[in-house]
């Protein structure tokens, strides 16, 4: 039987745990390079890991085969995102039957963001419009499988507000998630104080900041214009001089150090466990994580 994800934030804290997010590779070439990276993060025992959906569901067969692929190979729990966005309740509950037969219990519960071209998101027929409900359709059938959700720590793109959006948050923990992890942010201020805002509302449930070492000045503006969060002008500032003046080894350079930074300081200020957003490579985690656990 698989271990759940929340067994772990139960035992007894033993030094920084860390969790790694994968996503289905689309090539031969890509392949390789995942199961490198997956045998060298292996060695810096993470808690668990979680494979993505893709933009609409666009990799829902490669990620449910992915999942149930490392489900059988690690020995650690492997959580499979779902989203909204690709089917409809019944094709929802068949997806489900396909993840329990596969011993799979761990999910990460999301609404999916719109298919590419698309500018907002519409349910598909006879399915969900909120993560919250795909929650509630979860935990009403598989009551003892483990949930995370995604939190916001600069608000979701579409919502009106932080406090509305913190709203829908506790909808989603009220409907059942075990765990919150965050979108990625660079600048710790917004994680903190979301952090004492979900505390205020009673979202008691553990939260994983989600750390993405920049590796690309373009990758990364991207990411955020999609997911609305923001970097920091200084670091902005300081990622354009380094492309102009060392290419791309030097925006990779110091965004590595970026990450160590932020790492550092989360540790130092009492966070204990860090979801790190891989995009299949190891070199940066890596560094991080010689760091942060001091190992050679």
């Amino acid at each position: 039987m698989a271990r759940l994800v929340r067994e772990i934030f139960e035992e007894p804290q033993k030094g920084i745990r860390f969790s790694c997010e994968f996503f289905p590779p689309k090539s031969a070439e890509e392949e390789e390079v995942f199961n490198s990276t997956l045998k060298t993060l292996q060695g810096w025992g993470p808690s668990f890991v979680s494979v993505t959906y893709g933009a609409g569901g666009s990799t829902h067969n490669e990620s449910l085969s992915m999942v149930a692929r490392l489900t059988k190979e690690l020995e650690i729990p492997v959580v499979a995102h779902l989203t909204c966005a690709y089917a409809s309740k019944e094709e929802m509950a068949n997806i489900l039957k396909e993840l329990d037969k596969g011993g799979i219990q761990n999910i990460l519960a999301l609404r999916g963001d719109p298919p590419n071209g698309s500018k907002s998101f519409s349910p598909p027929p006879g399915g969900f419009s909120y993560a919250s409900q795909l929650v509630a359709f979860i935990k009403e059938r598989y009551p003892n499988w483990c949930i995370g959700v995604a939190g916001y720590p600069e608000g979701h793109p579409e919502s009106s507000s932080l406090e509305d959006d913190l709203k829908h948050l506790k909808e989603k923990v009220d409907a059942g998630a075990d765990f919150v992890v965050t979108q990625l942010f660079f600048n710790n201020l917004f994680f903190f104080e979301f952090l004492d805002r979900c505390r205020d509302i009673g979202i008691d449930v553990p939260i994983l900041p989600g750390i993405l070492p920049i590796t690309s000045l373009k990758q990364v503006l991207r990411f955020t214009s999609l997911c609305g969060a923001s970097i920091p002008d200084e670091l902005l500032s300081a990622l354009k001089k380094a492309e102009e003046t060392q290419g791309a080894k030097g925006v990779k350079r110091l965004g590595i150090e970026h990450a160590i930074k932020q790492c550092t300081e989360l540790v130092e200020k009492g966070v204990n466990f860090i979801h790190f957003y891989t995009l299949n490579r190891s070199p940066a985690t890596v560094e991080i994580l010689q760091e942060l656990l001091r190992k050679p």
